[in-house]
């Protein structure tokens, strides 16, 4: 048998040698080379949708490279963090969301269809936003003791909206419900966007609502604070008392954060913690969010974002099952 040429086993050398190093070249390219997409897994015009377009542009002139903001809403924000879980583990499929659907769903839901610790990995934790409890501004009663004793006269007369069921703000009705022993009835919507605009038009009198989405019509006027969801009076809302002055005890704010795909290599998640930590250290960006009624959270690890995380699951899945709320 003829053996090949010494020319012919070099040229076969020096192809693979080619690939290889085309391979390693591939490898060593700079994350991230191409435009990155940020799920939002919420309407637009949302808590959530509202920070994310925020972060998301700052995110990007810090990268050097494009993050594009996509709303992909449903199922209480299931749909949308499901895509992600399942997307390709490459750092340009990210996930902004909200504790109500990462970490209330998974008790919520039967089949959430993703597992909020095993299929996706912390990037960085943003802010906080308490809830505002809303009415018309026709509503008879003025503040929370004024509703509370509005109601007990008329149990299930009165009814909430809230961006759906399960939502943080639908249990945050059902708390009120429980804590101050009335029966407001829950109307759930599709969003935030739409509840709003039924309370806006007279068609409800109440809703449960997060501040930066509901900034704009308290500073217009056209609606009315009863009180915040946070344990604290809220630095945008320094008037408007704390649900917990009448009802000890009552708390309940929102987190936003960022998360990747489990399974992202160490070494973009090391580029993305790097950039949101530059991004939420501007100030331009701190005053945008913090004029949103954001309350940003001071510089948290992926790992103590991860703590957070599991407690708020075993937390709000003791409220859940004492609310009696459910989704098949």
């Amino acid at each position: 048998m003829k053996r090949p040429s010494i020319s012919r086993r070099l040229a076969v050398m020096a192809l693979s040698l080619g690939v290889v190093w085309c391979e390693w070249a591939a490898a060593q390219v700079s994350y991230p080379s191409r435009p990155i997409l940020m799920v939002v897994p919420q309407t637009a015009g949302g808590t959530n949708d509202i920070v994310g377009r925020v972060v998301s542009q700052k995110l990007s002139d810090v990268l050097g490279s494009p993050v594009a903001v996509e709303n992909r809403p449903g199922a209480g924000g299931n749909i949308g963090t499901q895509f992600v879980g399942k997307s390709a583990k490459d750092g340009y499929t990210l996930l902004m969301t909200i504790s109500s659907s990462q970490a209330i769903n998974p008790a919520l839901y039967k089949n959430p269809g993703f597992d909020p610790v095993k299929d996706f990995k912390p990037v960085a934790l943003i802010g906080s936003v308490p809830n505002v409890l809303l009415a018309h501004p026709d509503f008879p009663a003025k503040s929370v003791k004024e509703l509370i004793a509005l109601a007990k006269t008329k149990p299930g007369h009165y009814s909430f909206a809230s961006a759906g069921n399960g939502t943080l703000n639908h249990l945050l009705g059902e708390m009120l419900n429980s804590m101050a022993g009335i029966d407001l009835q829950h109307v759930p919507y599709k969003g935030v966007a739409p509840a709003l605009n039924d309370v806006l038009g007279g068609q409800l009198p109440l809703v449960f609502a997060s501040l930066p989405s509901s900034l704009s019509h308290i500073k217009s006027g056209k609606l009315k604070p009863l009180a915040v969801s946070s344990a604290r009076r809220s630095p945008a809302l320094p008037d408007v008392p704390a649900l917990s002055e009448v009802v000890p005890g009552y708390s309940g704010t929102l987190w936003i954060g960022l998360f990747a795909p489990a399974g992202t290599p160490n070494d973009v998640l090391a580029k993305l913690e790097e950039g949101m930590a530059k991004a939420l250290a501007a100030k331009d960006l701190r005053d945008k969010l913090e004029l949103q009624g954001v309350e940003l959270a001071a510089p948290t690890t992926p790992e103590q974002f991860a703590k957070i995380l599991n407690e708020d699951i075993a937390r709000w899945a003791q409220i859940v099952k004492t609310s009696g709320a459910s989704i098949d």
